[in-house]
């Protein structure tokens, strides 16, 4: 909404992928730029100087553009790009989440821990639920996200990421209130779900981490 209380109607740009071919939201994309050294890269922030080439935030997509040469394609120009590029713009987008629920915690936007997260959802001040992939499926069961909606889940951080969110070890759950804030972390959340490989264990076995 305006100050005037009119919607906004805006439309976020679009940006066309250079694998698909396809234009989408850039909220739904990676950008990267071609640097100095004539290196693709990654530019999750959307802020290094230059031409920007889109790509889906999809793991095979950044693979397929990195194999095939399709950046040097967009740059019109020979480029190279990094060894181990994905795990890259993976670790970036991770850093990202965790920085963006680190600054809803100092904001009071965010809370871990069981207990506190079931008051929020009880009370109806959780707008988004986060728990760690590599959680007890059992303890995670207990939780459910706001209005049952699984839009409003988040499940592709590690207890160790989401711990470092709130200056501990690790967590498994955690609870979003409305806000800025909060809505960047579901845009980035988004984004690294659509290019991490899940491999903590998801079945509750005696690998999965206990409830805390």
């Amino acid at each position: 909404m305006t100050r005037g209380g009119r919607e906004d109607t805006r439309e976020e740009p679009e940006r066309k992928c250079i694998v698909s071919g396809e234009s989408q939201p850039k909220a739904g994309l990676i950008r990267f730029c071609v640097g100095p050294d004539g290196m693709i890269v990654p530019d999750v922030l959307g802020r290094l100087p230059g031409r920007g080439i889109y790509v889906a935030a999809d793991r095979a997509a950044i693979a397929k553009a990195a194999a095939k040469g399709l950046f040097s394609r967009a740059a019109r120009q020979p480029v190279k790009s990094p060894e181990g590029l994905v795990d890259l713009v993976e670790a970036l987008l991770a850093r990202r989440v965790v920085d963006l629920i680190s600054m809803a915690r100092k904001a009071s936007g965010a809370v871990t821990g069981f207990e506190k997260v079931k008051d929020w959802l009880v009370k109806g001040k959780a707008r988004i639920l986060v728990q760690a992939s590599d959680g007890s499926e059992r303890g995670k069961d207990k939780l459910y996200p706001p209005d049952g909606d699984e839009s409003r889940f988040i499940g592709c951080l590690t207890s160790g990421e989401l711990g470092l969110a709130f200056g501990r070890e690790r967590a498994i759950h955690a609870a979003l209130a409305a806000g800025g804030l909060t809505t960047r972390v579901v845009e980035e959340a988004a984004r690294l779900a659509g290019v991490r490989v899940q491999t903590g264990q998801q079945d509750g076995g005696e690998t999965a981490l206990k409830d805390t």
